[in-house]
């Protein structure tokens, strides 16, 4: 009974929005599945990876010399672009989704052309169709877009304020 309660509203929305729904819908599941990927990278990967760097560099003995600079780049570097890892796809998959609902309306909008060209513009009620599959795929982009945003940018903070702790970690003290 609950599983029917919260299907049929899904079901009747995925409808109204069109074909164009269902792909800002696995686009909206690969982006989340994206975010989450780096949200677990950072609670379970990234303090080990951390912990091997400082490690790596507290075992020299001397950290002076240029090629003792060099090493500690590296592992800034490296852990950099760990750090960084599936950003782009993140910040990639937002910007798809705008244009995924702009496609959305396109199609609805040619929906509404083509009853008002077999119909005429007389019949509001056979219009609604087509505006509902031109504005809910665009909500539904928007939407996308926006909870993305809001998840790229708490990311983007956590990978600024990680690369700044990891740099003081990585001191030159001998």
């Amino acid at each position: 009974m609950l599983f029917t309660e919260l299907y049929e509203p899904v079901y009747l929305f995925m409808e109204r929005g069109g074909m164009v729904l269902f792909s800002i819908l696995f686009l909206v599941l690969f982006l989340w599945g994206f975010v989450l990927e780096r949200v677990f990278y950072f609670m379970f990967v990234h303090r080990a990876s951390v912990k091997a760097a400082v490690a790596e560099w507290e075992a020299r003995s001397e950290r002076r010399s240029w090629a003792a600079h060099q090493i500690r780049q590296d592992l800034l570097s490296r852990l950099s672009f760990e750090l960084t890892s599936n950003m782009s796809t993140i910040k990639m998959l937002i910007g798809l989704a705008p244009l995924f609902g702009l496609l959305g309306t396109v199609t609805g909008m040619i929906e509404v052309f083509d009853v008002m060209a077999f119909l005429g513009s007389g019949s509001p009620k056979a219009m609604a169709s087509g505006i509902s599959k031109a504005t809910i795929p665009t909500m539904a982009g928007m939407v996308a877009a926006i909870t993305g945003v809001f998840a790229q940018s708490l990311l983007d903070r956590y990978i600024k304020r990680e690369k700044i702790r990891i740099e003081d970690q990585l001191t030159f003290d001998h």
